[in-house]
């Protein structure tokens, strides 16, 4: 049954005109603006840029001391230390280090935004209620709408290349940060909040000295799966133009190389399990550090 026929006032050439109408506001709109967007991302790209040259220019040796060290420093854990250290080697075995570093790049800068972003938006709905209201619908519709659809106005804006990949990958990847800031911060117990006004503390005291960091295992709960989802849209952000491991996924896909897919979606796997696996120790620290606390 056709949905038009049932009413017959809501006619197709309204429909066609509705949609034609919307297709020219937005075309008018990106004429209008889109130099000016280019312009304000300018400072963006020039960042991701320089952090993908670094990184590709950097020697594998200093590379590899680099990512034992974070992994020590975030795990303590001399078997999550070998294991990143073994991957890495193993990706540069395979041929695939200048894709994992574009890669590493683009999540390293996508991991940033969604931080400096999100975890203000987070505290902000965890002040307001009506600002929470307002934002949850808005963190569903970007975590639910499939990403294509939103590539389509992000490239209508800003063409193809590394700045619209990029905010693909923050529009899909902020809402955990978001969300979790907000619950990690509503979670702290009112004692520990009654405790710091009867010491006459400020909101910004109050906010910095105790709600935050009595959030931050939740907060670095988000900052995981922030990551975790920005690495799920490399090879998505690759289809506009974003340098990385998605880049021979897309090319083994398009002309059937099941050996070249699978060994780039298994670098994409490695790196999604060395930086759950410190970003999650580092969390576990904090929160024993937290409870640690709790009981002196």
């Amino acid at each position: 049954m056709d949905f038009l026929t049932e009413f017959p006032e809501m006619g197709r050439q309204d429909l066609r005109d509705l949609k034609k109408s919307i297709d020219a506001g937005f075309r008018e709109f990106s004429r209008e603006f889109g130099q000016a967007l280019e312009t304000f991302f300018e400072p963006l790209l020039r960042f991701l840029v320089w952090l993908e040259t670094l990184l590709l220019a950097t020697p594998w040796p200093i590379i590899l001391i680099v990512v034992g060290t974070l992994a020590w420093l975030g795990s303590r854990s001399l078997k999550i230390v070998i294991g990143s250290v073994l991957s890495f080697v193993a990706i540069g075995y395979f041929g695939m280090w200048e894709d994992t570093m574009s890669t590493l790049a683009i999540v390293s800068v996508a991991t940033l935004v969604c931080f400096v972003l999100g975890i203000p938006l987070g505290i902000l709905m965890a002040r307001s209620d009506r600002a929470q209201t307002i934002v949850t619908p808005v963190l569903d519709i970007m975590q639910t709408i499939p990403a294509f659809v939103y590539l389509i106005p992000v490239v209508m804006l800003l063409g193809i290349g590394k700045v619209p990949g990029l905010i693909a990958v923050c529009i899909y990847a902020i809402p955990p940060i978001v969300r979790l800031t907000n619950l990690g911060i509503r979670l702290v117990e009112k004692e520990a909040l009654e405790a710091a006004d009867a010491f006459g503390a400020s909101y910004r005291q109050r906010l910095f000295g105790v709600q935050i960091p009595l959030a931050l295992p939740n907060i670095f709960a988000g900052v995981n799966q922030t990551i975790m989802m920005s690495l799920s849209m490399v090879v998505i952000a690759s289809m506009i133009g974003v340098a990385g491991l998605g880049v021979p996924v897309l090319r083994s896909i398009s002309n059937q190389y099941l050996a070249l897919g699978l060994m780039n979606g298994l670098a994409i796997v490695a790196l999604a399990i060395i930086f759950d696996r410190v970003s999650q120790s580092y969390g576990e620290r904090l929160q024993k550090h937290r409870s640690g606390g709790h009981h002196d």
